[in-house]
């Protein structure tokens, strides 16, 4: 049996999530079928982690154990043609130690949430992107994000349907850059509550269009409770940028 560590980038429009869903298809789910076509083997993946509908990865690390002998760029190349036309691409392909696991030995994730900030509607991005018509202020928006740098109990910016065993999580950046039209929200963190970076955004959103300040943010967290979140930005912005292992 042979682990191979896929590097897998995604447009998670057509998708209920990277999981396997029972109400809709996965990443998951045609990654599994690609291998099990090329090699016959019904093959689990696991990954670095766990997207929901709409959401994107530009580098969203994963595994599969085979046991068929196989080359990693000829692998590669074959999951390739067979996730066609799925919007899925393996980007990379190696084997890794039989203990290496994409989750679980996994030491930081990274995401970037995209905004466009511009009235005209959007046509290249649709889907791609969260559009915000009204000006935002951007200083203003990385200096209320600096009140989530840290550890800290995160309910507030926590789904209620998480399912982590507690809301403390350590957030190791959040920084807010523009460039154009085009607003980066980038966060990194070992791991992330479900919704946490879409929660956080859409605070930040408030902030940057003057309906709250950094003490309403800030006052947000310290309130450790789902009710006193502003808003949840849309999936379409988000992408899992990246997975770190030591």
């Amino acid at each position: 049996m042979t682990r191979f560590a896929l590097t897998l980038e995604f447009d998670g429009g057509p998708f209920m999530g990277l999981q396997r869903q029972a109400h809709g298809p996965s990443v998951q789910q045609h990654v599994e079928e690609a291998v099990q076509a090329i090699t016959g083997e019904a093959a689990v993946m696991h990954a670095a982690g766990r997207t929901d509908a709409g959401v994107h990865a530009l580098a969203m690390r994963a595994h599969v154990d085979i046991e068929k002998p196989f080359d990693p760029f000829r692998l590669m190349e074959a999951l390739n043609a067979k996730l066609r036309p799925q919007p899925i691409a393996v980007l990379a392909c190696e084997i890794v130690p039989d203990d290496w696991h994409a989750r679980f030995s996994c030491t930081g994730r990274s995401y970037i949430y995209r905004i466009t900030n511009r009235r005209a509607p959007l046509t290249l991005e649709r889907g791609k992107a969260w559009q915000v018509s009204a000006p935002l202020d951007v200083p203003a928006m990385h200096e209320a994000a600096q009140h989530l740098v840290g550890h800290h109990d995160f309910t507030t910016f926590r789904s209620v349907h998480c399912q982590a065993a507690s809301p403390v999580k350590t957030l190791d950046r959040l920084d807010v850059i523009r460039d154009g039209d085009e607003i980066d929200i980038h966060a990194a963190a070992r791991s992330f509550l479900h919704h946490q970076v879409r929660s956080m955004v859409g605070c930040l959103v408030l902030v940057g269009r003057g309906k709250w300040s950094g003490d309403d943010l800030k006052a947000a967290l310290e309130a450790r409770d789902r009710a006193a979140l502003g808003y949840n930005a849309p999936p379409d912005g988000l992408y899992f940028a990246g997975a770190t292992y030591s």
